[in-house]
């Protein structure tokens, strides 16, 4: 699946996976592509590699992607249309992840699943994004209409949100990280960049530095359980030398990404090979939190369930997110976080 992933922004992998097919067991990998959400990515690859798609264990696969797809294009819609209704109403929003990242990492923005469209505003701008949502045919689902959703915004960074119609999920973000001792920084601010994802959709998202710190922090709060997240992270850095992905790592560390970015690194290096320069490969293997880090990644991207499904599959990933900054002080502000969040959601 990685192979298959890595085909997507480096064609000479197309050759060396035709190669492997007919190793493959279908069976275990179309189980595991729905696992790490990595169906259309993996569809897309093996039909690039000439590989017989019309095989009957692949229907299950070819469907996925199919739906995929389609998921994407009405996302994409709607994203057009949420941004017209924010931009009338005056109330600036940054898109997350999701389709932008999916055209900067695979050059095709419907490959990538992704089941809500993330937004971002500023925390002043929580309640009239709210009330644009609305109008929108949106409800919130979480923290609940009757919430007091500023006050709850000062202690989550999302609300999330569901269309009238089912069709759409919106995670309402008014900060980037769990913890706002990571990348404090980055956020409405910050430099942008707009994404061509569709003919005549163009939507805004972080610079591509700020980006990159972003998708460090996000995918250490979760372990980078899912390859979708990693191969999302490897994409970005395509055609990109070693100098510029040295300059990317100390650039997010003065964002506040900390060891976010040295996970990311590892990880990424691990599984798709990146060109990093010897005196930075060897900072981040220095660190043993770092070398903890990465191999917890890497554990939980091995295990066949997600953390979700399995019994205190979640341990791990709230024991790693301690050690993404350096210093007691932080672990214990970071355990209070998390014991907070616990309450909250009871």
């Amino acid at each position: 699946m990685a192979a298959c992933a890595k085909s997507l922004f480096d064609p000479a992998e197309l050759g060396r996976l035709a190669g492997q097919a007919v190793s493959i067991d279908l069976t275990l990998m179309i189980g595991l592509a729905a696992r790490h959400r990595v169906e259309g990515i993996v569809w897309s690859a093996l039909h690039g590699a000439g590989i017989d798609d019309s095989a009957p264990a692949l229907e299950p696969l070819a469907e996925a992607a199919r739906t995929i797809s389609q998921q994407g294009l009405r996302a994409a819609a709607e994203s057009a249309r949420l941004q017209s209704a924010f931009a009338s109403a005056g109330v600036d929003l940054l898109f997350l992840k999701g389709l932008a990242v999916g055209h900067l990492a695979y050059g095709n923005a419907f490959v990538k699943r992704s089941w809500d469209i993330d937004v971002l505003v500023a925390p002043d701008a929580v309640s009239a994004a709210a009330d644009l949502l609305r109008q929108s045919a949106y409800r919130c689902s979480l923290p609940g209409e009757q919430a007091d959703l500023v006050r709850w915004h000062r202690a989550s960074k999302e609300s999330v949100w569901h269309s009238a119609d089912g069709l759409h999920h919106v995670e309402l973000h008014s900060r980037l990280a769990d913890n706002p001792e990571l990348i404090p920084t980055v956020g409405m601010d910050s430099p942008r960049q707009t994404v061509a994802i569709a003919p005549g959709i163009f939507l805004p998202t972080l610079a591509t530095d700020d980006l990159f710190a972003y998708l460090c922090v996000h995918g250490a709060s979760s372990a980078w359980f899912r390859l979708k997240w990693v191969a999302d992270f490897a994409g970005l850095l395509r055609g990109r030398d070693s100098a510029e992905i040295e300059r990317l790592y100390w650039r997010s560390q003065e964002l506040g990404a900390a060891r976010s970015a040295a996970q990311a690194l590892m990880v990424a290096d691990a599984l798709f090979g990146l060109p990093l320069p010897a005196a930075l490969r060897a900072e981040l293997e220095r660190g043993a939190a770092n070398r903890w880090l990465a191999a917890a990644a890497l554990r939980e991207l091995a295990e066949p369930r997600a953390p979700t499904g399995r019994p205190l599959g979640t341990a791990g990933i709230h024991f790693s997110q301690l050690l993404l900054k350096p210093g007691p002080l932080f672990a214990w502000r970071e355990l209070r976080r998390q014991m907070r969040a616990v309450i909250a959601s009871r």
